[in-house]
């Protein structure tokens, strides 16, 4: 059960917040980067290392049968959180290896020369590097998706435009990372199956602010990061339907996903387990596990609502500054992106640093969509549950000492 929403009890579960930086408490304004960790999952980590590390599938002691029971016991939890069944879970590294993963399996596998893959230009690096990869090994060609620079949304008139027979994989993000624009999944998904195209989902940004069915929501594919979710850095789940997965090669080999090796050839593991070879980072399994219990008791509608009005507050302050202009504003998301004229963004953030304030500068591995925003760069402030309206005001006035000093 869920309890309602209570700032000073989510803000207790977070030792980092207690930090300083440069003799200032720490305001921590860059959660679409990476999370601040609960204290929960920092022992789980701890607990994990210091009273039962040990290899799993492998192994007949103790220590590894327990090992193994709580690994796929995580995966089975994060089959429940996102309403699929438990073989439809690949443990990865991230979302960056889960995309990778897919574009060398399933595309590779799957792309002829003529074929197309529909890319938006408002993705991360990670969810266009590897089409491009992968057009470049079989022939097909990326189209691109484009955003309407006014709105900062995508152009769902070109979207049906270049959705067509050619189109064999649709990639687009669920929530952007500049500007926390919401995409219209379900809209693209099902437009996508209409064609028999397949949709790959990133949800670095999406997982961590909303309930998911992926069974209901029918992406073919979507992944996640876990240290966006409050979970460590190193673990990531790649969810496929089954029936996908099963058709797919494995990508990497090694040990635990064979059955049997010979030189005269290989037998491999069913999915998941083929697509994880090698030792896994089962601290990190089972502290993402951790991570969506303590997740799960949140009053995620209070949350969001919480996360909104910090936004509308930053939103509004923001906008009294002269010369500064925000950039593809969408109400009620966790992001506000701006910029100042002629002013870097990245001296923003280091005078803001000074005063203990850590925000993300930069182009947030999004190049294609600066362009497209006709910017080198911006200044993001990304909240999470954990900010308050103090750390908002806050904000505000170290904003208008920076902008007297520049």
């Amino acid at each position: 059960m869920s309890q309602l929403f209570n700032i000073d009890l989510i803000r207790s579960q977070f030792p980092s917040l207690d930090l300083v930086v440069n003799d200032k408490p720490l305001i921590y304004f860059d959660s679409a980067a990476t999370t601040q960790k609960p204290q929960c999952v920092i022992d789980s980590l701890n607990q994990y290392y210091s009273g039962g590390n040990a290899n799993v599938h492998r192994g007949s002691h103790s220590l590894t049968g327990s090992s193994t029971r709580r690994f796929e016991a995580a995966r089975r939890t994060v089959a429940d959180f996102l309403c699929v069944n438990h073989d439809a879970i690949v443990w990865t590294k991230g979302a960056t290896e889960a995309l990778n993963l897919i574009a060398q399996s399933y595309a590779r596998t799957n792309l002829s020369p003529g074929d197309e893959i529909l890319v938006s230009e408002m993705e991360h690096h990670a969810n266009i590097v590897p089409w491009q990869l992968v057009a470049e090994q079989t022939g097909a060609k990326i189209v691109k998706l484009p955003v309407d620079p006014e709105t900062c949304t995508l152009d769902m008139d070109a979207f049906y435009q270049r959705l067509t027979e050619r189109t064999k994989i649709v990639a687009v993000c669920h929530i952007n990372n500049v500007t926390g624009t919401r995409n219209p999944i379900e809209e693209i998904i099902e437009a996508s199956h209409r064609i028999c195209a397949v949709t790959v989902i990133d949800g670095a940004q999406g997982i961590v602010h909303e309930r998911l069915d992926l069974t209901r929501l029918g992406a073919d594919f979507y992944t996640f990061s876990g240290h966006k979710l409050f979970a460590p850095a190193g673990i990531g789940v790649l969810y496929g339907k089954p029936q996908l997965l099963d058709a797919m090669p494995p990508w990497h080999g090694g040990g635990k996903m064979v059955e049997k090796v010979s030189f005269e050839g290989t037998q491999f593991s069913q999915s998941p387990t083929k697509f994880e070879a090698g030792t896994p980072n089962v601290a990190g399994v089972i502290a993402l596990a951790d991570a969506i219990h303590w997740f799960n008791n949140i009053d995620l509608i209070g949350a969001e609502q919480h996360i909104a009005s910090l936004q509308k507050s930053l939103y509004q302050g923001l906008s009294q500054i002269p010369d500064l202009r925000v950039v593809g504003y969408q109400p009620g998301s966790s992001i506000v992106s701006f910029v100042i004229d002629g002013v870097h963004p990245s001296d923003i953030a280091t005078l803001l640093d000074q005063q203990g304030i850590a925000a993300r500068s930069g182009h947030h591995c999004a190049h294609p969509m600066m362009d497209a925003l006709n910017v080198p760069g911006t200044l993001r402030v990304s909240l999470a549950i954990y900010n308050t309206q103090q750390e908002i005001s806050q904000f505000i006035e170290a904003m208008e000492i920076a902008c007297d000093i520049l």
